[in-house]
């Protein structure tokens, strides 16, 4: 069973910067493809940046740029660098995670809040 635990949201101005964190628990994290996702309430669930376990990532285009999703397997850690933000960006962001083997993210955090104003 894997637990993953967001920190970092919170309220800013468009074009400061915030840093998400997901803390990863109970399974190999080395296994695992490690996502951070965006929910706002009303529409489709986004997402937003996916890392391997070897640490290649990929990007929404409407994050390109701007935002930058890194790991860190010594801490057992995933992180979401936000840059630039912009009220379009407001979201509850949730981290997710799922086996290499797999196709599908089963496992997800509680999520944390981001709301930037304009």
């Amino acid at each position: 069973q894997v637990e993953l635990a967001e920190s970092g949201g919170g309220l800013v101005q468009a074009g400061a910067s915030l840093r998400l964190s997901c803390a990863f628990y109970g399974q190999t994290f080395a296994t695992y493809v490690m996502a951070w996702f965006r929910l706002v309430p009303g529409k489709q669930r986004d997402l937003v940046a996916v890392i391997s376990p070897g640490s290649s990532t990929n990007y929404a285009d409407f994050v390109k740029g701007r935002f930058t999703i890194s790991r860190d397997h010594a801490k057992n850690m995933v992180y979401l660098q936000m840059n630039s933000l912009k009220p379009d960006d407001t979201a509850v962001y949730q981290c997710a995670a799922r086996h290499y083997s797999t196709s599908e993210y089963n496992y997800w955090g509680q999520g944390t809040q981001v709301t930037v104003s304009s």
